[in-house]
C-alpha cells in the first residue's frame, strides 16, 4: 500500500508518533512519503527526553521512507539551507496525495 503522511506540528509527542507510524508502515512493507508542513519543517534535530523526534526521523529515512519539506515553510523560517530533506512545493504535496492509497495527518 502507498501511504502519504502530512505532519504539521513540531509538538514532541505528536511528531514522534507520526514518525513512529511512518517507520512501522515501512517495516510492514508499505511505500511511505511524509510531507512536513508549517512548523513541522523544524523537526530535524528535535529531541526530548521521552520523545526523540530526530531519532525516529532518521529511522524513517533509514527504512527507505521518503521525506519532503514545504519550501515556503522553510523559507519563512530561514531554514531552506539548513535542512537535509528535499525542499518541496505544494505541487509535490498534491502529487503525494494523488499517489497515495491512504492519507494520514498529524
Amino acid at each position: 500500500m502507498k501511504i502519504g503522511i502530512i505532519l504539521e506540528t513540531k509538538e514532541f509527542e505528536k511528531a514522534w508518533n507520526a514518525f513512529r507510524f511512518a517507520v512501522t508502515s515501512r517495516k510492514l512493507g508499505n511505500e511511505v512519503k511524509l510531507f512536513l508542513m508549517g512548523e513541522a519543517v523544524e523537526c530535524e534535530g528535535l529531541t526530548h527526553d521521552k520523545y526523540n523526534v530526530d531519532e525516529q526521523m532518521i529511522a524513517f529515512l533509514n527504512a527507505g521512507g521518503e521525506l519532503l519539506a514545504c519550501g515556503t515553510c522553510l523559507k519563512s523560517r530561514q531554514l531552506q539551507d539548513e535542512t537535509s530533506c528535499p525542499i518541496s512545493t505544494m505541487v509535490d504535496c498534491v502529487n503525494m496525495v494523488v499517489w497515495a492509497d491512504k492519507m494520514v495527518t498529524f
